[in-house]
């Protein structure tokens, strides 16, 4: 997915203006922020949230493509939760970006309930 991805945003209409290119693979881990073990969690998603949250950071100066990938249901420890992209000019407008898209989702986008 993430080579394919890549491919795509070099063969972007502005993809010559593409100087990094960055991203997010967040997994299941075998335990919650305070230690505690977790078999897995559920996960779901708001579709329209995350299209209001992408379009958002596409509009951003430098901000060339962004691509994100959410995995819904079930999930077990290493399972991937998603795939976030963001692809633009320089560190500066590319390292913000992402990091915010990224904390979006997180608190606004998807639901997760914790398996233990």
């Amino acid at each position: 997915m993430i080579d394919e991805w890549i491919k795509e945003i070099k063969q972007h209409p502005q993809g010559e203006l593409v100087g990094m290119i960055l991203v997010h693979n967040g997994i299941v881990r075998a335990t919650t922020r305070q230690g505690k073990p977790v078999k897995g969690m559920k996960l779901s998603y708001n579709a329209e949230k995350l299209k209001d949250a992408v379009r958002e950071i596409k509009k951003r100066d430098g901000i060339v493509e962004v691509k994100v990938w959410i995995n819904e249901g079930e999930l077990k420890v290493g399972d991937d939760i998603m795939k976030v992209l963001v692809a633009g000019r320089i560190r500066p407008e590319v390292f913000p970006a992402l990091q915010e898209l990224v904390g979006k989702i997180k608190k606004e986008v998807v639901h997760e309930e914790e398996i233990f």
